[in-house]
């Protein structure tokens, strides 16, 4: 239900991405025909039985892949570790370079695969694992097996993990109302806009497409901000990867409190999302 609300909030799709999802979805076979050009992002849920060349393009044709079609917007993989541990592994090179290449036999061809990963997962095979309410009847190695399907490499590319506990009856009737889909919309439109000035001279456009000259120029840290990630680093045995994108969480925690400067509560709270890697590490 969550990750289905997300496309709600995410920004219009500018004119330029709109043509590149057009293209795309032209390419695939899949683009309406009562409809000139794709204006909607797209939201793509592959089953967890979904082939590699399905998911990442291939075939006869060298055809896109869920990856590409979900270009500019969200693709959604419902408990993450039903899919092929091969299949997963696909996924690390489009989520790092945002491009994924689709060699055949005559023919390599280049797709876009700029896209939002969305995953969701149980803690264990019964569920209840952490859980404050529920017994967990899962044995050590169970939990590992279960787990151990998603690979480190992987979830280094996953930005923020964050662990849902179960809710009881008085808070599922609880109806507490908290921001609408638009408020929030509104705030993101807000940061996007201030990410695009901010890279107009940079060849990208959001803080996650940051490489080393851009982290370096624009999140830049104070003493104590580098003994915390310093802190955070040796604790939960992180990857340089994983370390360089807790930057990149931070400076947008800041872009979204309105803060020049990353400060240590934005570091420790984008640390606070690496939530698996505190668990299972």
């Amino acid at each position: 239900m969550l990750a289905k609300c997300v496309p709600t909030i995410m920004p219009e799709m500018t004119f330029e991405e709109a043509i590149e999802v057009t293209k795309i979805h032209s390419v695939a076979g899949i683009l309406d025909g009562n409809v000139g050009i794709v204006t909607t992002r797209p939201f793509r849920t592959p089953h967890h039985t979904t082939t590699v060349p399905a998911l990442v393009g291939g075939g006869a044709k060298a055809k896109p892949g869920e990856v590409s079609l979900a270009n500019h917007g969200v693709l959604f993989l419902d408990e993450m570790p039903e899919y092929s541990r091969h299949a997963l592994e696909t996924l690390r090179q489009p989520l790092e370079d945002r491009r994924v290449t689709v060699s055949r036999v005559q023919q390599t061809t280049e797709y876009p695969a700029n896209f939002m990963l969305i995953a969701s997962m149980n803690p264990c095979p019964c569920g209840n694992y952490g859980s404050k309410n529920q017994i967990c009847r899962c044995t050590p190695s169970q939990i590992h097996n279960y787990v151990s399907k998603l690979s480190g490499p992987l979830m280094d590319r996953i930005d923020l993990q964050i662990e849902v506990d179960n809710i009881s009856y008085d808070e599922l009737r609880t109806k507490q109302e908290g921001e609408t889909s638009a408020e929030i919309k509104k705030r993101i439109n807000r940061v996007r806009a201030l990410e695009r000035e901010r890279f107009a001279k940079d060849g990208i456009s959001t803080n996650a497409e940051m490489g080393s000259r851009e982290l370096a120029k624009y999140c830049q840290i104070d003493e104590n901000c580098e003994r915390l990630l310093k802190k955070a680093f040796e604790k939960l045995n992180l990857s340089a990867r994983g370390t360089t994108r807790i930057l990149k969480v931070a400076r947008t925690i800041a872009d979204i409190e309105g803060s020049e400067n990353i400060t240590p509560a934005h570091i420790a709270e984008a640390i606070q999302y690496r939530g698996l890697d505190r668990k299972y590490s």
